[in-house]
């Protein structure tokens, strides 16, 4: 494609590194679908004849139902997709398939196919994550009442209820859409025609093109057309985020397999045994989501270091911004496919969560909230009244619930019996009617206000 300009060829060594054929002929159907709007722009312009076009379009067709049905050989030898492309169109069309690459380089090719990739691979996690989403929201509907212990420090904190724990996650992944949203929305503006660096003297109409292929508008300025790479990094930044949220549930998962914890259990689906202990049931899958978010954020680095020092415009670096990308979408992909399996699968132990709830004190918030609402006591008093409380029930070695009036009023003469209404998990958990709070009656709105909005078409 170079020969002009050089007596041999490369190197073996030369080879290896510089071909991209390897990971990169996973933009076969963007490559053809940007080349079929280019031709059909040129002809359009009058820069190559309809026939030409016509021609190089069907040519392109075939090559497509080549790669689908497996049926193509990609050649290492031509470097990447659209050498392998443009050299298997010469071979069904002729000379016509010399004049596709008119007006434009591989410069902005690559730049095009890869933004239409990473578009449609956001597409792909977005669907995945309302998948995700709705998964969780059944489930917290079906749990908006099954009482569980919140944590902080890990440590028994208040009671909260299942299904407003899982909906905690949907708020996360609803997020994570809207970051990959915005990243989409920031890309989609299309390379081609940018040609090397500099635009060309063919009178293109780039807008055609823009819009052949689902791009809101031409990319404004030529240079910054063929050497951004922002909207790789930041879809993998949201890949990162959207990672870091499915390994932070991926480690309850684990936590609470554990019969040590004991709230779920997960199914022979998504477990694995020991080649040495009979009695274990591992949950890999969970933990496997967990470690593959170093994959991805390590993509992202990855990318950030190869980026950091480019002056413009295109520097063969650039060839490294695909596959750790490709890796980590992929990556992120099953991870969210398992979750939304595990979500589904996971049984919870609503006993054994109950009773965890009840460990720990976990009502002694209630006991402050009470003083100060009845005994009109400021917070800062009750705290500290509700902890002279608490020490004593740890001393009885009962839970406040079972605490006798008798030893809270030895501490607080002004407590009456009605105290005990607000020191049952139950209790507790309904009580938290504050917008965002865990109460059933907000949880049984929530999910239901998610599973319509995941619903609608």
């Amino acid at each position: 494609m170079w020969g002009g300009r050089f007596a041999s060829g490369p190197g073996a060594i030369m080879q290896e590194i510089n071909a991209s054929i390897d990971f990169d002929r996973r933009l076969y159907r963007q490559d053809i679908a940007a080349s079929k709007a280019h031709a059909a722009m040129l002809a359009k312009q009058g820069i190559i004849s309809r026939d030409d076009a016509r021609q190089i379009a069907h040519g392109l067709d075939t090559i497509l139902s080549e790669m689908e049905t497996g049926k193509f050989r990609f050649r290492r030898a031509l470097e990447d997709i659209h050498m392998n492309v443009e050299s298997r169109l010469s071979d069904l069309i002729g000379a016509p398939a010399g004049r596709l690459h008119t007006a434009r380089s591989r410069n902005d090719q690559i730049a095009t196919d890869f933004k239409l990739w990473v578009r449609d691979a956001i597409d792909d996690i977005d669907a995945a994550l309302a998948g995700y989403q709705k998964a969780l929201a059944e489930k917290a509907l079906a749990h908006a009442a099954t009482v569980m212990p919140g944590f902080t420090h890990l440590q028994t904190a208040q009671p909260v209820t299942f299904g407003h724990h899982l909906l905690a996650y949907v708020e996360m992944a609803a997020r994570d859409r809207g970051r990959f949203a915005g990243a989409r929305k920031r890309m989609n503006e299309s390379p081609l025609g940018a040609a090397a660096l500099a635009g060309t003297s063919f009178k293109l109409d780039r807008a055609m093109t823009a819009k052949a292929l689902g791009f809101d508008r031409p990319a404004a300025n030529s240079l910054d057309a063929v050497s951004d790479r922002d909207f790789v990094m930041e879809a993998l930044a949201a890949a990162s985020i959207t990672a870091v949220h499915l390994s932070r549930f991926a480690e309850e998962i684990v936590l609470w397999c554990s019969p040590l914890v004991g709230f779920i259990a997960l199914s022979d689906k998504f477990t694995t045994g020991s080649s040495i202990m009979p009695q274990k049931r591992n949950p890999d899958a969970a933990e496997l989501v967990r470690a593959k978010t170093g994959r991805i954020v390590g993509a992202l680095q990855g990318l950030f270091v190869v980026m950091k020092g480019l002056p413009l415009t295109y520097q063969k670096d650039m060839q490294e911004d695909k596959e750790g990308a490709m890796d980590a979408f992929s990556a992120l992909m099953l991870g969210i496919a398992a979750m939304t399996g595990m979500v589904e699968d996971m049984k919870p132990d609503a006993a054994r969560m109950r009773a965890a709830a009840g460990s720990g004190y976990a009502t002694a918030t209630d006991l402050a909230d009470w003083l100060v609402r009845t005994l009109k006591i400021p917070f800062r008093e009750a705290h500290h009244v509700t902890g002279r409380i608490v020490a004593a029930a740890e001393q009885a070695r009962v839970p406040l619930e079972k605490l006798p009036l008798a030893a809270m009023q030895a501490i607080e003469p002004r407590i009456t019996k009605a105290v005990f209404d607000v020191l049952s998990v139950e209790r507790s958990v309904a009580s938290r009617t504050s917008e965002g709070g865990t109460a059933p009656a907000n949880v049984k709105r929530e999910a239901t206000k998610w599973l319509k909005k995941l619903t609608k078409k």
